[in-house]
């Protein structure tokens, strides 16, 4: 049984692609063919072969011939590399990397099972829509940006979170980290907030912290996430504190530890970060790129928050210093309000979605 894993590259595509595949327990015969970029450093015991890929714009691009030359080299390659492999079904994690292994795909007719992970669905995936057998959604009102005759292929799932980030440890964290005070939402001693500026669009969120450090340490302590290209300005513009942990990044050994020991979350809302929040039951503040590709990332807050009720929404025009401030304050010195957000927020992820997505991918391999 071989079974083909295709991706736009980024971590939002690779790591569900890891999701999935740790949830086959009888060996199967795993490729990938996609970009290289993120790909090459976490693909583990998958066969990997890196092709050409241009980005689809939805604007005009001075650069566009070489963007679709690009891709008609990775069409070329993903020809060839098929033809050796000829995997039983093609998973698509959707990207611009994706188009030209999902079109070669289908004119060897290949089964192919698109993946979605945002509440709007990327265009690489919207465009190859019609080559597919089965397109899985992770949230529910996704199906609307898809055709009606496409829509009868739809299933909503969820987005898949790899189990290791399921399984950190407080204490191991605490030692790590250097924590002085025990983490706790019950409001007995002060509690942990981690704020994941990371790279993309980081700034804001890093100014938040930096104008606001003084008096968020008086009320709880600081683990930060700055990126690895901002933290040499915010090491000269914060005054150090043992209650303050600064950080470029962190790995997924440090990362499970770190998400189990924090009682209130602060990130960005990609969706990748939205499901870890929902399957770790996390109280969280989301503040959504405004950029980001047709606005997906405010989409996925909003649809995921619920009203409040599942985590709180900052958009990134409100992001003053007070107001980081005053809501990070209204839910740290709130025990009950921090709970039902974990809560409602736990609800969000059913616990078995990477076997359901496995699920899936079989019916097609027992049909090849």
């Amino acid at each position: 049984m071989k079974i083909l894993f295709t991706g736009g590259g980024t971590g939002g595509h690779i790591f569900p692609i890891i999701a999935i595949k740790e949830s086959f327990q009888d060996v199967q015969d795993f490729f990938y063919l996609g970009p290289d970029s993120f790909a090459r450093e976490n693909m583990q015991n998958i066969k990997a072969k890196f092709i050409s890929a241009g980005k689809f714009k939805r604007y005009f691009d001075p650069f566009l011939s070489i963007e679709l030359t690009k891709t008609i080299v990775g069409i070329i390659q993903s020809f060839w590399h098929l033809f050796i492999w000829m995997p039983d079904v093609i998973f698509s994690k959707g990207g611009y990397g994706s188009f030209p292994v999902v079109f070669v795909g289908w004119i060897y007719r290949i089964p192919i099972i698109l993946h979605d992970s945002d509440s709007i669905p990327g265009l690489a995936n919207r465009i190859t829509a019609k080559f597919a057998k089965k397109i899985i959604l992770s949230f529910p009102n996704s199906a609307k940006y898809f055709k009606k005759k496409q829509q009868k292929k739809i299933i909503i799932i969820g987005n898949p979170v790899r189990k290791e980030l399921l399984q950190g440890d407080k204490e191991r964290a605490r030692k790590v980290f250097n924590i002085s005070t025990p983490s706790t939402s019950l409001g007995t001693s002060k509690p942990v907030v981690l704020i994941l500026g990371g790279s993309q669009g980081a700034e804001k969120i890093n100014e938040a912290v930096i104008n606001t450090l003084p008096r968020l340490l008086e009320i709880a302590e600081i683990i930060h996430i700055c990126g690895k290209l901002n933290i040499k300005f915010i090491e000269k513009n914060i005054q150090k504190s043992p209650t303050y942990h600064l950080y470029p990044f962190l790995n997924a050994e440090q990362l499970k530890d770190v998400f189990a020991l924090a009682d209130l979350i602060v990130n960005r809302a990609g969706a990748g970060s939205i499901f870890e929040i929902a399957a770790l039951g996390k109280s969280s503040i989301l503040i959504p790129i405004p950029d980001s590709a047709q606005n997906h990332q405010r989409q996925n807050a909003y649809e995921f928050s619920d009203n409040n009720q599942r985590a709180i929404v900052i958009e990134q025009e409100n992001l003053t210093p007070n107001i980081f401030l005053e809501e990070i304050s209204k839910l740290i010195t709130n025990p009950a309000k921090l709970s039902a957000l974990s809560q409602k927020a736990k609800s969000f992820y059913n616990p078995n979605t990477p076997e359901l997505i496995r699920d899936e991918i079989l019916k097609f391999t027992q049909k090849a």
